[in-house]
């Protein structure tokens, strides 16, 4: 455990130079030790998605970076698909934000909200099935894709949720789409299009990812397909806008 602990300190530091936060570094030593804590569980987290971390540390760190062994690990992206097409920027991170309804409350948004114009096709990011179609939540017209032990979560899209012999679709006919509950979906394949349905201030495809059912900063999933993408590895990494 002493040796492993070792190798964690070297890699958030390694992490921390790479990302030129030795400025902050003096800043961090005066917190106390329960948010030290917590800041350094958050660097090791970003070093594990972005590849910066040695392989000790993906084996120890395993349980929480990984898809089940019938899939490709974490940092093999081969065939991951960019979720939008005509995308345009980033409007929401994942985590604490202020209600985009103009209140000065505050919210944990559980998912990144990526703008393109209405009617702009949404892709699917990994293969999986169909689990659940729903319209009837501040998520809009949405579609929930179990992948492996991976969750992703498609929201404020257009059409609506029919029902036929006792099975639940969404339907978006002017974009001719028809997602059925069930239904095996490959990635990449077009499985909706940005709309403004649900709780939502502006067209945009709010974009959420579960590993083991517990919530996922999309953006370093993201990051980690780019990095792949780069090394040539990976072909369908970026927006489609993008190719």
């Amino acid at each position: 455990m002493k040796a492993f602990l070792i190798t964690v300190f070297r890699n958030i530091r390694a992490l921390i130079n790479r990302l030129n936060l030795g400025k902050m570094l003096s800043k961090f030593i005066f917190l106390p030790r329960r948010k030290l804590i917590a800041v350094g569980y958050a660097l090791l987290t970003a070093a594990l998605a972005v590849g910066l971390v040695s392989q000790p540390i993906r084996q120890e760190a395993a349980h929480a970076v990984e898809v089940n062994s019938s899939q490709t690990a974490m940092g093999a992206w081969v065939g991951a698909s960019f979720p939008v097409e005509n995308f345009q920027t980033y409007t929401s991170p994942f985590g604490l934000r202020r209600s985009p309804d103009g209140s000065y409350t505050q919210e944990y948004h559980r998912g990144l909200d990526m703008a393109a114009p209405q009617g702009s096709y949404i892709r699917n990011w990994w293969m999986g099935t169909v689990v659940e179609v729903s319209d009837d939540s501040a998520c809009g017209t949405s579609v929930v894709v179990q992948s492996g032990q991976w969750e992703h979560i498609y929201c404020h899209m257009s059409g609506h949720v029919e029902k036929e012999a006792g099975k639940r679709y969404m339907i978006d006919r002017e974009g001719a789409i028809q997602i059925w509950e069930g239904q095996t979906v490959q990635a990449g394949v077009r499985i909706g299009r940005v709309g403004m349905t649900g709780r939502t201030t502006g067209p945009h495809l709010h974009w959420g990812l579960k590993f083991t059912g517990k919530w996922v900063d999309p953006a370093l999933v993201l990051r980690a397909m780019y990095s792949e993408q780069a090394s040539g590895r990976s072909v369908s990494a970026v927006p489609q806008s993008e190719r």
